[in-house]
């Protein structure tokens, strides 16, 4: 999963995989968040949100366009090689 939406009970997450594959991309993307001002909601891959003006929609999209989807689908080959290893 590349970027996904989904419609919990009480909330909203977006998931953004990619930025979780590496601890710098985490680290960037949390303090980007943080300097927006908005409240920064977490889960393992997702972020939590309860209406779409609680989200840093140009962040949101800056994250998922920062990893073009073949090098995502390589690091998911890689990352599952190893596992089988």
């Amino acid at each position: 999963m590349y970027a996904a939406l989904a419609a919990q009970k009480n909330h909203m997450s977006v998931y953004l995989t990619a930025i979780y594959m590496s601890e710098k991309a985490s680290q960037e993307f949390e303090e980007a968040y943080l300097a927006t001002g908005k409240r920064y909601d977490v889960g393992k891959s997702c972020v939590r949100f309860k209406k779409l003006a609680d989200l840093p929609l140009e962040l949101i999209g800056e994250s998922i366009a920062s990893l073009q989807v073949s090098e995502f689908v390589d690091r998911v080959k890689d990352a599952r090689s190893v596992r089988r290893s």
